[in-house]
């Protein structure tokens, strides 16, 4: 019995508690800018071979920039296409070396293996350190808080929910755009070969992104990258652990 409750309050305070911190109270991430009439597109799980260049193309077509969540492990794998996603002027942060929750791993691993790994790979191959970071699932434990305090983190306001079969759910165009405001943080994923995502899912998003692009601009939003639109924000509760003393 003792060590049933220390297990439960072990994942009370490990998970639950930096869960209700950060996805509900919005503390030590961003979920959105206040910049006027911006948004940001952000993409996670690339850079996939198939589906990347194809949305590359449907960004650099509309003049648009946008940023890229990337596994370090893809990155490592697919260099001509990071080297691409940046030549282009798109934003890249990371999203761990492989797609694992960080609910699994302590904070010292996370940002060894996972994030300062990353950073390395990504640097290597772009010329320039990566700064902002978004966990797999948008997930951290209560120690990711002190250890990458140094990153931007950045979850979202919109999920697009566009890893799934498309006749479960309502138009990709109608979800996003229901929930559109100033500063919006719009996830997508250029990948579908994740835990949970349909290998096709990513080629169907990209059909439906361009006309939502469109109905975007048409209501008078410019999408941006993640970092222009929080540049100027008034993010104070974005970093609690900047507030934190340690040691």
């Amino acid at each position: 019995m003792l060590l049933l409750n220390l297990l439960l309050m072990f994942v009370f305070i490990y998970m639950i508690i930096p869960y209700v911190i950060t996805r509900i109270w919005g503390l030590g991430v961003t979920l959105r800018g206040r910049r006027g009439r911006q948004v940001a597109f952000t993409f996670d799980d690339g850079p996939d071979p198939l589906h990347t260049p194809i949305l590359l193309d449907l960004l650099k077509g509309k003049g648009i920039k946008a940023t890229f969540f990337v596994l370090g492990s893809k990155a490592e794998r697919y260099p001509e296409l990071m080297r691409r996603i940046h030549r282009e002027g798109h934003l890249i942060g990371i999203h761990n070396y492989t797609h694992l929750p960080n609910w699994l791993m302590s904070p010292r691993h996370i940002r060894n293996k996972h994030v300062y790994r990353s950073a390395d790979i990504i640097e290597q191959i772009t010329g320039e350190r990566p700064t902002f970071y978004r966990p797999p699932w948008g997930i951290l434990n209560l120690g990711d808080l002190f250890t990458l305090r140094h990153y931007r983190i950045v979850l979202w306001s919109i999920m697009g929910r566009d890893w799934g079969k498309g006749s479960k759910n309502k138009p990709l165009k109608e979800r996003i755009l229901d929930q559109l405001e100033p500063g919006s943080i719009i996830l997508l994923h250029d990948s579908g070969d994740t835990w949970g995502a349909e290998p096709d899912a990513p080629g169907r998003m990209i059909a439906s992104l361009e006309e939502v692009l469109e109905d975007v601009r048409i209501q008078g939003y410019e999408c941006v990258r993640a970092d222009e639109l929080l540049n100027k924000a008034d993010d104070t509760q974005s970093r609690l652990s900047d507030s934190i003393q340690i040691g």
